[in-house]
């Protein structure tokens, strides 16, 4: 049977460009698509995907957060980030969620095949701009500045993502299945966290921390 893949990013042409790539080898098969990060957790929780594949930006859920999920839900499924950004916070970031494979955009379609068949393989994949980060002793930590933001927890940064993208504490609370006042409260606890005053300084430290685009 060929391997499962799954494939998440909000732009519908960009998941066809992947189809068409990926497909193109008789051993894979695309089983589905997501065009959010809440969809893709769905999907690979009835599908069980050999891979997901999941752009960091997307509405709802990120990437980040729906690797998360997906690895814990699925620990036999591999999780590859595909990503125009590769900073030193996202690579920290991507590790801890679980992901063991992390290619950007620009990288060329022979790369990404490698980086596929690697994951499928059970081995790690990144690219040469993300390992060169991690030669330099990311894993150790020496890459966590002084003075950052208390880290978020995983749910702590699904609220922050959904305020930041204008959803009302009511709407916050429907999505996750939560009431109302424990939505308020999680946010009352994260503007204390983040020493944040209003809700244009979160809009801002999730710009700034690439939980929602500009």
């Amino acid at each position: 049977m060929p391997a499962q893949i799954l494939i998440a990013d909000d732009h519908e042409v960009v998941r066809r460009g992947l189809r068409a790539l990926l497909s193109a080898d008789p051993d894979w098969e695309i089983c589905a698509e997501a065009a959010n990060g809440r969809e893709a957790v769905e999907r690979a929780r009835q599908l069980q995907p050999d891979l997901v594949i999941l752009d960091t930006s997307m509405p709802e859920l990120d990437g980040l957060g729906a690797a998360r999920q997906i690895r814990k839900l699925l620990p036999a499924t591999e999780v590859l980030i595909l990503t125009t950004k590769h900073s030193e916070n996202l690579v920290r970031e991507v590790l801890e969620a679980g992901a063991r494979g992390f290619s950007l955009k620009s990288d060329s379609g022979r790369d990404l095949i490698a980086a596929v068949e690697a994951l499928l393989d059970h081995r790690p994949s990144f690219s040469p701009q993300v390992s060169e980060i991690l030669l330099e002793g990311y894993l150790t930590g020496a890459g966590r500045k002084r003075g950052e933001h208390p880290a978020l927890t995983a749910r702590e940064r699904e609220i922050v993502q959904l305020l930041a993208e204008g959803k009302s504490n009511k709407e916050v609370a429907s999505i996750l299945r939560i009431s109302v006042k424990t939505a308020e409260t999680h946010r009352g606890h994260i503007m204390a966290k983040l020493n944040l005053r209003n809700l244009c300084d979160l809009v801002r430290y999730a710009i700034r921390n690439e939980i929602v685009q500009a």
